[in-house]
């Protein structure tokens, strides 16, 4: 195997005492290659390129390095690319508004919309949404209630108080946006991730398996029939076409950041749980992320909370587990693998964990093997 490039599937059965694997978001200072080696020799694996910050300089300036640094320790690695994904948000506004609960806002596609109406970039926010309806504004931090609507605007009510600014991520819960599963950014991004050699896409905002189709035809016609997918869980249409989804795909990522505003919080342990359950029967790999080691972007420890949260994917037998600011932009980004190094390994030393799957079999060919092998050889 050439040490320039990485088989998707070889990374998930590296012969590591560690079954679970690290995957770490690249930020601006890894640009440094003492950065990239820090990550490498604190275990990570897999390393993800955010394209909601990454630009393409960075993604040609930081692939070649990594991969260089990977090599000289014998090690193997995989570059995952992370798209942007259809995107709600709100236009630019000035001037911060503090919204109290019971305060009225207009939002307006109209793109030339002044104050106090708040511009929205998506044209079918009106037909979408009708009185009485949900939505949910700067990652579910403000709540907002539809009271009525015309041609190019609606009038909401404040259901929870905050401050909006510019650009805030709209989520309208349940909805089925008319947005294309793949934007012009995303496509312009995913050329310049092929150019790199990348061996993982993780599709954002997957709604249902046409989703994951329409990637794969771009990827075929683009040269990357060998680049896996991963399809990210983030809402609830994608929790509702679960397995078709899973079928689609390479793998399946529970994204709990945008899934955790979609979705009541006490359902979200149980749609993990439960996705991790499927994703196993399926015999396709998992992956836990967002909020993983949040506190440490700025501690140099984990919380208890946080300990057990890690623990817990790993008893539910997750593949990987994924940190996102924790080593983009966190302080303390070696610690944090560390970190999920020592409780990974400590979780799979107690021997009653997910990764050991009651694989169902079809024919002699199939063997119960360990779940990273198995894995490797279905994406092989």
């Amino acid at each position: 195997m050439s040490a320039s490039k990485t088989s998707a599937a070889s990374v998930w059965q590296l012969a590591h005492a560690r079954r679970t694997k690290l995957i770490a978001t690249l930020g601006p200072k890894h640009n440094e290659s003492n950065a990239l080696s820090q990550l490498i020799d604190a275990g990570a694996e897999i390393f993800r390129l955010n394209m909601s910050h990454a630009n393409h300089d960075f993604v040609r300036q930081v692939t070649p390095k990594l991969r260089s640094l990977a090599a000289n320790r014998g090690q193997e690695i995989a570059l995952l690319l992370d798209t942007q994904g259809p995107a709600i948000r709100t236009g630019t506004i000035g001037k911060p508004r503090q919204l109290a609960v019971g305060d009225e806002l207009i939002l307006s596609i109209d793109p030339q919309a002044s104050a106090p109406a708040i511009p929205v970039n998506y044209p079918d926010l009106v037909r979408d949404l009708s009185p009485g309806q949900k939505l949910l504004v700067d990652n579910g931090v403000i709540h907002l209630q539809v009271l009525k609507k015309d041609s190019t605007s609606l009038l909401c009510r404040v259901l929870t108080a905050g401050t909006l600014g510019d650009r805030r991520h709209i989520n309208l819960p349940g909805i089925r946006v008319n947005l294309p599963a793949i934007t012009e950014k995303d496509a312009a991004d995913l050329l310049v991730g092929l150019e790199a050699g990348i061996d993982w896409v993780a599709l954002s905002f997957v709604r249902d398996p046409d989703d994951v189709i329409a990637l794969r035809d771009f990827l075929d016609q683009h040269n990357g029939r060998d680049v896996k997918i991963i399809a990210k869980i983030e809402d609830q249409l994608a929790v509702k076409n679960i397995l078709g989804i899973i079928s689609a795909a390479d793998a399946i990522m529970v994204a709990r950041g945008d899934l955790g505003v979609e979705c009541p919080y006490e359902e979200l342990p149980i749609i993990q749980r439960r996705i991790l359950k499927q994703c196993i029967t399926a015999m396709k790999p998992v992956i836990v992320a967002t909020h993983m080691l949040e506190s440490m972007i700025s501690n140099p420890l984990p919380t208890r909370a946080e300990i057990t949260d890690v623990a817990n994917a790993v008893f539910e037998g997750a593949d990987a587990i994924m940190l996102s600011g924790e080593t983009a932009t966190g302080q303390y980004p070696r610690a944090c693998l560390e970190v999920l190094d020592r409780v990974a390994r400590r979780i799979e030393r107690s021997g009653s964990i997910g990764y050991e799957r009651d694989i169902h079999t079809e024919g002699e060919a199939d063997g119960i093997v360990s779940s990273g092998v198995h894995l490797a050889n279905e994406l092989g």
